[in-house]
């Protein structure tokens, strides 16, 4: 398994081929980061990897379905067990906000279709919602997704850190647009007292932090 993490980090995609040739058992296990190997190739962003590995996996839960973009199988998932919908990773995430913070507008407009909550944060300590994972992953289109479906623009994840802060430090202005229209406020400070456009201003994006209020 620390060959496999390893090769995964690396993204030595033939290796990875190799290993799970011989040891196809490895696909399915934990790793040391506590979650399975295609969800680790999701977070270190290497997708053809982590579908690498899924065909190695006797099955893949609906958190990887949700985390790789894999339609049928989080469709086939969701019905089959509906109380998966609202549950958690190992990690910690549910997987409307898997599927928020890796892009797949399909999955995160299937989950929401079957009772999906917009409004429950991670229950790791990180206290993320989906509504924070979509902003990080700058995708606009499952942000309005998620405030259509009934999102809370305001909320904090940890340090304080709401949707409008993410937004201003990435310089995402239609983003921003998107959060002041449906009541984001510009007026809330991070623990230590940070307001959105303070972040906007440390990263350069000098017009946003006009926008939000520094001149």
């Amino acid at each position: 398994m620390a060959d496999l993490e390893t090769l995964i980090e690396t993204g030595n995609k033939p290796e990875i081929f190799d290993l799970l040739t011989k040891d196809p058992a490895l696909a399915s296990k934990t790793t040391s980061h506590g979650i399975s190997p295609v969800l680790l190739a999701c977070y270190y962003r290497k997708p053809e990897i982590a579908a690498l590995i899924a065909n190695f996996s006797t099955s893949i839960d609906l958190f990887e379905a949700s985390a790789l973009g894999k339609l049928p199988e989080a469709t086939l998932l969701a019905e089959k067990n509906p109380e998966l919908v609202n549950s958690f990773s190992r990690d910690g995430f549910t997987a409307l906000g898997l599927a928020a913070y890796f892009g797949n507008e399909e999955i995160a407009r299937l989950l929401i279709s079957k009772g999906a909550e917009v409004n429950i944060p991670a229950n790791n300590g990180f206290n993320v919602f989906p509504i924070h994972s979509a902003v990080a992953a700058k995708n606009y289109n499952i942000t309005k997704m998620l405030i259509n479906a009934g999102a809370k623009v305001n909320v904090t994840q940890q340090a304080g850190f709401t949707p409008l802060h993410a937004a201003a430090q990435l310089g995402e202005i239609e983003l921003i647009i998107l959060l002041l229209e449906n009541g984001a406020e510009v007026d809330m400070r991070m623990e230590g007292g940070k307001l959105p456009a303070d972040l906007a201003k440390e990263k350069g994006f000098m017009e946003i932090a006009d926008i939000l209020g520094i001149n």
